[in-house]
């Protein structure tokens, strides 16, 4: 097993770890209320978590890029409730969790919907990064996390 897997792993761990902590230190009501029995098939507060490779030079880029198309979009969908951004400077990852009220809530969302946000996002990113095509902010995981 190489270092950089090593180092990957435990990003995920630590990724995992903090979404948890974060699940469960939340103050919001509607997050609270949420939380139930996962295994009584009752609607549950859930986590997305995804992984997008940032490199040092273009962070900065990336927060702007986030923070003027996803944060407003985000705030204003029903059984949102709230986002943490992480970066990882040795891997040049982003870890982004995102807490839902129920994953039904989330999932709830058209998909053209999120594809126009992501377009946007894209032409914002490739605006502050000078990049002419794709996505300078390539997602390398995703998944969702549900209280124990």
């Amino acid at each position: 097993m190489t270092l950089q897997h090593l180092r990957r792993e435990l990003l995920t761990v630590i990724s995992l770890c903090l979404a948890v902590l974060i699940l469960f230190s939340a103050h919001s009501e509607a997050s609270l209320a949420a939380i139930s029995d996962p295994d009584a098939g009752q609607n549950v507060a859930v986590v997305e978590q995804l992984r997008i490779q940032v490199p040092s030079k273009d962070r900065q880029a990336w927060l702007k890029a986030e923070r003027s198309s996803w944060e407003p979009w985000l705030n204003k969908q029903k059984g949102f409730i709230g986002r943490e951004l992480f970066w990882d400077p040795q891997s040049e990852e982003a870890t982004v969790l995102i807490r839902w009220s129920s994953r039904e809530a989330w999932k709830a969302i058209p998909q053209q919907e999120v594809a126009s946000v992501q377009e946007r996002f894209e032409q914002l990113a490739r605006e502050s990064t000078g990049q002419r095509n794709g996505n300078p902010f390539p997602l390398v995981f995703e998944g969702e996390l549900l209280p124990l």
